[in-house]
């Protein structure tokens, strides 16, 4: 009786931790503030249930609540926990003069993203001074096939990358200008090659576009991507060789800057992408 109390205890306290973890996760995506009843309807759990995660994780500073607008939103800790991610791949802090390079050179927001664990994570960004600009959440992800930064980095690793990385659910429709097909997204890698950056050419959302090139590690494995983001009626096609060799230019010069600073550990930096055993494929093969 002891060891099935035990164990139902166990799975109570896991589902509240992933039922925490998921509210922060909404909180994230508007800054402005939730209302309770607005969380409860999306994330499907009752107003008590999520009041009650809310309060602890407001114990923890995780969350705060703004009584004078009712409005729920994630804390400072939250901040500082996120942030720490950023400092333990050591891309952020020099990488930020150079974004702020690229920003004044291009006018537009530029952004850094880290590759892991099959997805590109922004984790840092300057932004455009014009009034209106593209911008993307900071510890969003951003798309291996819809996005600028996803074809820099997917132009970077090996063939045998690309059936291993790209599954038929990244090959879908957001805009008309969309990759849809393989074949389409060989060919513009072939294309990033060749021309030292990748371009999203409206194909994630509609009139934004975006620029970017890969970032190396000191073994020049690639680790990231640099980009530049704007709305489609300014970064015309007409700007974006100009664009393309700026953004090419930066990621080259972060990527000397960590060849020249890797620590003792030889590995300051994420992981370089390495082929999935076949027990690794056919787990991704049965989930598609």
């Amino acid at each position: 009786m002891g060891k099935g109390l035990e164990a139902t205890d166990h799975r109570h306290s896991v589902q509240s931790v992933s039922r925490a973890m998921m509210l922060l996760e909404t909180l994230a995506e508007d800054g402005a503030g939730w209302r309770l009843k607005d969380l409860a309807r999306r994330s499907g759990l009752s107003p008590s249930t999520v009041h009650r995660l809310l309060t602890t994780l407001e114990q923890r500073r995780f969350v705060q609540f703004d009584s004078q607008n009712a409005l729920w939103s994630v804390g400072r800790q939250a901040f500082s926990v996120g942030s720490a991610y950023g400092r333990r791949q050591n891309l952020l802090a020099p990488a930020l003069p150079i974004l702020r390079d690229l920003r004044d050179q291009t006018h537009e927001t530029a952004n850094l993203g880290v590759f892991e664990d099959r997805s590109i994570t922004v984790i840092g960004q300057v932004e455009s001074r014009e009034i209106m600009r593209a911008i993307t959440r900071l510890g969003g992800a951003v798309p291996l096939v819809g996005s600028a930064m996803g074809k820099a980095v997917l132009a970077s690793l090996p063939d045998e990358a690309l059936e291993v990385l790209v599954s038929r659910k990244d090959l879908r429709a957001m805009t008309p200008h969309s990759i849809v097909a393989m074949e389409q997204l060989r060919t513009r890698l072939v294309q990033v090659r060749a021309d030292g950056f990748a371009v999203d050419d409206e194909e994630h959302h509609s009139g934004l576009r975006c620029v970017a090139s890969p970032v190396v590690n000191h073994l020049g494995d690639v680790v990231g991507a640099i980009s530049v983001s704007g709305l489609a009626i300014r970064l015309t096609p007409t700007r974006i060789a100009a664009t393309g060799a700026l953004t090419a230019q930066a990621g080259r010069r972060l990527s000397s800057l960590f060849s020249s600073s890797a620590d003792a550990s030889g590995a300051p930096f994420p992981a370089a992408w390495k082929p999935p055993s076949s027990d690794e494929r056919t787990v991704r093969h049965l989930s598609e």
